[in-house]
């Protein structure tokens, strides 16, 4: 589905309108394709949580069908800013196969891949924009987030080196985006234990017996090393309440039973359909972030729902918003080659991560940028929203810029959406993050109106200057 924002339809019972919001003009906008997490993670996801231009109305389930609202903070919405206008057109795709709504008539073809996930989506958006040939010229970017990083730089390659190759239709690919993402597990699991000791988690002395014990290795620990297994295992128990997507949130029900209806029980009887569809009212609780699962579950299996959204009926028996169960080869463990490889065809790459999340931690994405071998041009400062410190970016050589989005988890916009759309907005604008501050900045007065101190910008920073001014 292609979302273009205007004034979308908002019913209290379904979307009518899917696809076609519609705004600006879609045949010059950037278009970008956004790959959702898992594997096995529906496009819904990006749609109703993360940047699309809806999300859900947080009441507690009576029965009916669960409502929308409009998300302001879209990444496919206007915004008019110093004359300058962006907007984008989004594809949420369900993908790989067994995710969402995407189904195979055989059994073979539930088998997928790392390489065959990037490959599937690469031959969509060839053949996509054949049918859709207006859009051909438009720059064209790819997204995603958490295991959505391990597909995101595949493709952007396979897409790269395809029209370099003269396939038809050449893709104009300007970038790529990857929040939280999944990168090389040597980077992201290992900097587990320094991330859980910076958030005040486990105590200085721990921390320094760990380091200490296990040398940096913190997963593949050798089996004669019983000193650091012995460290990780008291590291273990001072933090296995905790809620890894979100360190400050609470540690809510788990709702593992949604993420793990296997392909093979699609053709499942109604009992065990109706105890798949049961589950949620049963373990969520209202007031848990989590909570949204049991919204969308009831709202994309409705029969209405889907066929309003043509979904073929019969194919998915049950809709979940991530099968983790899916037949899905991890064969490619590290993308780092990738990395290093679309640093050579000049494609911008924006990297962001929630600092409080657990899962994959901005520590680790920090330390694999940092093996590029890039160079810092601009070091560690904070970007501003609406003169409210919202995260720290660093801007590297070969097109590569880092943030962190403050108070954000696993992923970002989910818990931090104006924040996240500003930093896409100005960075798919080619606009430095932490250039921008608002218009008007604090001044200090004294008590004969003569101003005391006022704020100096300079070079994106905001420092005090003291002494008597006139305004």
């Amino acid at each position: 589905m292609i979302m273009n924002l205007s004034n979308p339809t908002i019913s209290s019972h379904i979307i009518r309108s899917l696809p076609g919001f519609q705004e600006g003009n879609p045949t010059e906008d950037p278009l970008l394709l956004w790959l959702s997490g898992g594997p096995g993670c529906s496009g819904l996801c990006g749609l109703f949580f993360e940047i699309g231009p809806l999300k859900f109305n947080m009441v507690k389930y009576n029965g009916s069908l669960p409502t929308f609202s409009l998300n302001p903070h879209s990444w496919t919405k206007v915004c008019l800013e110093n004359d300058w206008r962006i907007v984008s057109s989004i594809i949420f795709i369900d993908a790989p196969v067994g995710s969402g709504f995407a189904y195979s008539r055989t059994m073979s073809g539930y088998k997928t891949s790392d390489k065959i996930h990037a490959q599937h989506c690469h031959n969509f958006m060839r053949k996509w924009l054949v049918y859709h040939p207006k859009f051909i010229g438009n720059q064209f970017y790819i997204g995603g987030e958490s295991y959505g990083g391990i597909p995101v730089p595949i493709l952007a390659k396979y897409i790269s080196d395809g029209s370099e190759a003269g396939e038809k239709p050449i893709i104009n690919i300007k970038g790529y985006m990857a929040g939280n993402p999944a990168t090389d597990p040597k980077f992201d699991r290992n900097s587990k234990i320094p991330f859980v000791h910076r958030m005040a988690l486990i105590s200085d002395e721990l921390y320094k017996s760990a380091k200490m014990t296990c040398r940096g290795e913190y997963v593949n620990v050798k089996r004669d090393n019983l000193a650091c297994q012995k460290d990780l295992q008291a590291i273990t128990e001072r933090i296995h309440n905790i809620n890894e997507e979100h360190v400050l949130e609470p540690n809510c029900p788990s709702d593992g039973f949604l993420f793990n209806y296997s392909t093979a029980d699609q053709k499942a009887g109604e009992e065990f359909q109706r105890m798949v569809l049961d589950a949620p009212l049963k373990i969520l609780q209202f007031g848990c972030r989590n909570y949204e699962n049991l919204l969308v579950h009831e709202w994309a299996n409705n029969v209405r729902v889907q066929k309003a959204l043509h979904v073929r009926m019969g194919h998915v028996a049950v809709w979940i918003r991530c099968n983790l169960s899916i037949i899905h080869t991890l064969d490619v463990p590290s993308v780092l080659s990738y990395h290093r490889y679309l640093r050579t065809k000049h494609i911008r790459a924006l990297i962001y991560s929630g600092d409080h999340d657990m899962q994959i931690s901005y520590l680790g994405t920090l330390r694999w940028i940092n093996s590029l071998n890039s160079t810092i041009l601009e070091e560690w400062k904070p970007w501003l929203v609406r003169d409210q410190i919202a995260g720290y970016v660093q801007e590297y050589s070969n097109y590569i810029t880092f943030a962190t989005v403050k108070g954000a988890g696993h992923t970002a916009p989910e818990y931090k959406r104006k924040e996240c759309f500003e930093m896409f907005k100005r960075w798919i604008s080619h606009k430095p993050l932490s250039s921008y501050m608002d218009p008007k900045f604090p001044i200090i007065k004294g008590h004969n109106g003569n101003v005391i101190s006022k704020i100096k910008v300079s070079g994106g920073y905001a420092s005090l200057s003291q002494g008597h001014f006139r305004e």
